[in-house]
């Protein structure tokens, strides 16, 4: 019974990062969670 608990919450967990990531994709984020905050040379090159 545990094992059933816990495949779930795993799977919840990785259904959520998923759903996140493709969010993100589709708002056109090249570099999801990245620190620079839009700030580094990606986007600086996408500006060019």
């Amino acid at each position: 019974m545990e094992n059933v608990i816990i495949i779930g919450i795993l799977l919840v967990v990785v259904g959520a990062a998923v759903l996140y990531i493709r969010k993100e994709k589709k708002k056109g984020t090249r570099c999801i969670g990245c620190p620079a905050a839009g700030c580094c040379k990606m986007k600086q090159r996408e500006d060019i």
